[in-house]
């Protein structure tokens, strides 16, 4: 059954057909209140505003179209989130509605029977989604709908970039390194890293095995769990040399994600660092952090990650993924009715309109306000592959192993051999 789902599971999105950090947290499953009401637990990760204050009107919505139903939120930051989401699959005391990221990572999930198969009851989310819910499909089964899809890149500020006398973003590495240098000398820290949190490190070391390795091979290494190409050493090699132009802000390997001012998006959201390697959430993020709620306002840019020298992969090829609501198994009814709700055409307007990230449902495509999140909508769509996120594609034990060997290649700890040869002991483990 492990090897069946695993293959199910794609560890890829493909755009084509319109292919893209991340849970929550609460303690208390659905229950009959005390008048006969309908207590659902909602977990999700949208802490700040306008996120948090467009999910609560979207609860009280649904309450007041709904008597007798109680939408209970947690909202929490990312980090928190996931580490309370993995002690509720452990335990399996699961929030009736979560977010989840597919791959392997749904497909342990689903083994451990802790998910409902929402195929019959949405049928028709499932056929407006479309091609963008085939991540969180296993065996001709949908077990959850992705509400927001988008891919990885760099966003920088586009005034501190002028005032480096950067005219024009890096489609190479050596182009980046010379932009870094650039930076560099104008003063202006280049680049900022929550590699406190591992999974901002590791987005560096996948979109580098992205550029090096062929398509065939990345979708090989899914089902095959052999890492033995020399593409992927080849991956750290770049990633080395990156880390060589000491590009990140100071502190960078104990600096959290997107946790206050001082965290990663927090230090490019108030214009301490030039860029941030970061996904499609990125701008709703920076809003957050700032005290006038506008992030980087118009001074927003992104850039795809550049190409790697004598790497075999496309160039326009994405690292991506997203987020779908999933039903726990023993959940009412009702939370299934509201999570086709938070996939109608009016609550995915109103999340494109927020700038919370890249919706679905295509009837919401044209309320994405931010021009960059516009951009990368058209990105998203015309890119020839898509790569999940290697610790979701593969789970949690493989992209574990993976996520920590790559955090000691940032401290200089590890070498690229050591993350290939630290991921391939954990695949064999899984075998």
């Amino acid at each position: 059954m492990r090897s069946k789902t695993r293959s199910a599971a794609l560890a890829l999105l493909c755009v084509g057909s319109l292919a893209l950090a991340t849970a929550c947290g609460s303690d208390d499953d659905s229950s009959e209140g005390d008048g006969g009401s309908t207590t659902i637990t909602w977990w999700h990760n949208s802490n700040n505003d306008p996120g948090k204050s467009y999910y609560e009107q979207v609860a009280a919505d649904f309450e007041a179209d709904h008597p007798g139903v109680k939408i209970e939120i947690s909202a929490m930051a990312h980090e928190d989130m996931v580490d309370k989401l993995d002690a509720a699959f452990q335990s399996g005391d699961m929030p009736d509605i979560y977010m989840e990221r597919g791959g392997g990572e749904m497909a342990d999930h689903v083994d451990a029977g802790l998910v409902r198969d929402l195929s019959d009851d949405a049928s028709e989310e499932i056929g407006k989604i479309g091609g963008s819910v085939a991540g969180w499909q296993l065996d001709g089964k949908t077990y959850a709908l992705p509400f927001s899809l988008g891919v990885v890149g760099v966003w920088y500020n586009t005034d501190l970039f002028k005032q480096a006398g950067i005219t024009d973003t890096p489609t190479t590495m050596d182009e980046w390194y010379d932009d870094i240098a650039k930076l560099e000398d104008a003063d202006i820290t280049p680049i900022s890293v929550g590699a406190g949190d591992k999974w901002p490190a590791a987005h560096y070391w996948y979109y580098t095995a992205l550029r090096s390795c062929p398509e065939d091979v990345l979708k090989d290494a899914v089902t095959s769990l052999d890492f033995s190409d020399p593409c992927f050493v080849q991956a750290g090699d770049v990633l080395e040399d990156l880390l060589a132009t000491d590009p990140f802000n100071a502190g960078f390997l104990t600096t959290k994600a997107q946790e206050g001012a001082t965290s990663a998006s927090g230090l490019l959201a108030t214009g301490k660092v030039a860029m941030e390697l970061q996904g499609h959430w990125e701008p709703g993020v920076m809003q957050g952090l700032t005290d006038d709620g506008k992030g980087l306002g118009d001074k927003t840019g992104w850039f795809p990650f550049p190409a790697v020298d004598g790497g075999a992969g496309d160039p326009a090829d994405a690292l991506g993924g997203g987020d779908a609501w999933a039903v726990s198994e023993d959940a009412p009814d009702e939370a299934v009715d509201f999570v086709k709700y938070l996939l109608s055409d009016e609550v995915q307007k109103g999340f494109a309109e927020n700038d919370m990230g890249l919706p679905t449902n295509p009837a919401a495509s044209g309320s994405v306000k931010d021009p960059a999140l516009a951009q990368l909508l058209q990105v998203r769509d015309d890119a020839p592959y898509v790569q999940l996120y290697f610790d979701t594609a593969f789970g949690t034990s493989i992209g574990g192993a993976m996520n920590d060997e790559i955090a000691l290649l940032f401290a200089g700890k590890a070498s690229p051999q050591d993350v290939v040869d630290a991921t391939q002991e954990a695949a064999d483990a899984e075998k």
